[in-house]
Parts: C-alpha cells; structure tokens; sequence
C-alpha cells in the first residue's frame, strides 16, 4: 500500500502524508473508512510509531482524516471542503511556476504537452466538480 524512499532527502513523515493523501483523493481510502493503526502501520513500514503519528496528525490538521478516541483514525468525508482552498493556492503556485518557465524560454507548446503527458500518466480522469 505505502512504498517509502528512505534514502530521500524528504522526510518520512512527509511522504507517509503525501501517499496517504493521493490515497484519499483517488478514493482508493473510501470516507470514514478506517485507516491502518499506528502500531499496526509501524510494524508494516518498519518505521517509529511516532513517525506515523506525526504524519496522523498532520493528514488530521489538513482535513484529511479524523480521530475518534478508542477507535482509531478514519478518512474525513468533508476533506474535499478543504480541497477548494488547496486548488487556489495550487493554482497561485503553479502561474508563479509557469511564469518562471516561460522567462526561462519554455515554450506555451512545451508546457502545454507536459500536462498532457502527465494527465494521460495519471489516467486522464476528468472530474466536473
């Protein structure tokens, strides 16, 4: 489920959290489905339980997933809420980012045939939410 680089220079915490979330947002994890344990995903990865509590609480502060004491952590079914809110300082990111390409000589074509590129290596799932 979880492939880690523990070479990179990227914290494990912050990957766990990235993977966790391309789970959520490809609802491969449905809402309010029970995400692996702490303990149980610390035997798994073969990682310090407070590296993944970490990354818990960080997916819990984002939106993404929610706690409930004695039972565990659940995937949060309102995260596309906050998802709105990340989409508009993606798109800041990434004009400021298409800007910078375009001074650098990166032509509109180029750019344009690397999203599509990486939206056909995605799957090219069109969403009209």
């Amino acid at each position: 489920m979880f492939e880690l680089d523990m070479r990179s220079r990227k914290p494990i915490y912050e990957q766990l959290v990235d993977k966790m979330k391309e789970l959520i947002m490809n609802e491969v994890l449905k809402p309010d489905q029970q995400v692996p344990s702490v303990r149980t995903l610390a035997v798994t990865l073969t990682i310090n339980p407070n590296t993944i509590q970490k990354a818990y609480r960080e997916l819990e502060n984002q939106g993404f997933i929610y706690s409930i004491k004695g039972k565990g952590s659940f995937v949060n079914p309102n995260h596309k809420l906050k998802d709105l809110e990340k989409i508009k300082t993606v798109k800041q990111e990434l004009e400021r980012l298409i800007l910078e390409a375009l001074f650098l000589g990166i032509t509109a074509n180029e750019l344009i045939q690397l999203i599509q590129d990486l939206d056909a290596a995605k799957g090219g799932r069109e969403s009209n939410d």
